[in-house]
């Protein structure tokens, strides 16, 4: 498993987006399978992966605020601020 960094995870996290016209309105709706209840919509197809993004990073943020474990995607977990402390304060200490 590979920890990488926020933006990095978000753009594995892309790689599942999934863009539908919408039934009613003129829109496109973006969501993100692996991340339940991300979803968003935009005009058009930019605009809808513009929203996405955010919505990805928006869900991930919360999760992590929450304390949430955050799903391996592709390999790969997004690296904590917590966990890399821990690690810097592990290699502090073996310097003692």
């Amino acid at each position: 498993m590979k920890t990488v960094s926020f933006s990095q995870y978000v753009k594995e996290i892309l790689k599942y987006g999934e863009y539908r016209k919408g039934n009613d309105l003129n829109c496109v709706v973006a969501t993100v399978s692996i991340l339940p209840g991300c979803m968003t919509q935009g005009g058009n197809f930019e605009e809808a992966r513009a929203n996405l993004i955010d919505a990805i990073e928006l869900w991930i943020t919360v999760g992590l605020r929450e304390g949430e474990e955050m799903p391996i995607v592709n390999g790969c977990q997004v690296a904590c601020v917590s966990e890399i402390q821990e690690e810097m304060e592990a290699e502090v200490l073996a310097y003692v």
